[in-house]
């Protein structure tokens, strides 16, 4: 690592503590030291491994705003994102970074292309500028540059790094535009009716995306504070295992999460607590 890439992780590191308090300023909720380690080395990792559209954006947190739409039961609603332009050689390109996981994202671009195609919209059609490409930047980093990172590993990290790819081209299609909006106001209606259906328990029984070794369920379900009021849940917890129906029952009441998952939530408790015991 040189001088310069020293300075500017420090500078990062800085940056990133200022950040953290100036959000919890505001009323965010504290960070446990996992949380906040896990959060800091995803922007480091991002400057280590794409430095060269770091340090080519030429506008950074762009804000992008299609006010005044109507859903279809008349509700007004607004459309808002924010992006980093990056404009060299006659070209200039879009960036949406996403702390999602890499592959969840090349598995879903589909999802990424109606937000990408608002944006796109937006910069090209209101904002009158050309557009000549959109990426999204997944900030996860996978599982081995996480061990090698707890493991003090550097040439394991170096390995790891250069076998990802956190830059995913996704692309647009203007033409599609109107039905995204749309989709985003049927989804205004039905927060507004407080109509909130889950998925079905088959789904929560399925894997995240195809090809991926984790269960919806297990993944995204059983990190709902919601997930006891929920009738799809209970049925795909209930399906669960082994056992007679009442030992079901109490596996299902007593479930809140794997042991990582139990302590990740202790130790914010406890931090917050002895913050505001300090601050008394």
């Amino acid at each position: 690592m040189t001088i310069d890439d020293t300075v500017i992780e420090e500078f990062i590191r800085d940056m990133f503590e200022e950040n953290l308090e100036t959000l919890m300023f505001e009323g965010g909720q504290p960070l446990t030291r996992d949380s906040k380690e896990a959060a800091l080395n995803q922007v480091l990792l991002y400057w280590r491994k794409l430095r060269e559209v770091a340090t080519r954006v030429t506008e950074t947190e762009v804000k992008l705003n299609l006010p005044r739409q109507q859903s279809p039961n008349g509700k007004i609603f607004g459309i808002e994102g924010v992006v980093d332009i990056v404009r060299e050689e006659g070209e200039t390109l879009m960036y949406d970074i996403k702390s999602h996981d890499l592959e969840y994202v090349r598995a879903n671009t589909d999802l990424y292309r109606e937000q990408l195609n608002v944006y796109a919209y937006i910069w090209q059609e209101l904002r009158r500028q050309g557009l000549d490409g959109t990426y999204i930047i997944a900030t996860a980093y996978p599982d081995e540059i996480g061990e090698a990172l707890f493991n003090g590993d550097e040439a394991a990290l170096e390995y790891a790094l250069s076998q990802w790819d956190p830059l995913v081209e996704i692309g647009y299609d203007l033409q599609q535009v109107q039905t995204t909006i749309k989709a985003f106001g049927a989804v205004v209606d039905a927060i507004e009716e407080g109509r909130f259906s889950p998925p079905a328990a088959d789904r929560l029984a399925s894997p995240l995306y195809e090809g991926s070794r984790s269960v919806f369920g297990r993944r995204i379900c059983r990190l709902c504070d919601v997930r006891f009021s929920c009738s799809s849940y209970r049925e795909y917890a209930l399906a669960q295992g082994r056992g007679t129906t009442e030992s079901k029952f109490s596996r299902y009441f007593n479930d809140y999460g794997d042991d990582l998952f139990l302590e990740v939530r202790r130790n914010g408790a406890l931090e917050a607590i002895r913050g505001e015991v300090e601050l008394l």
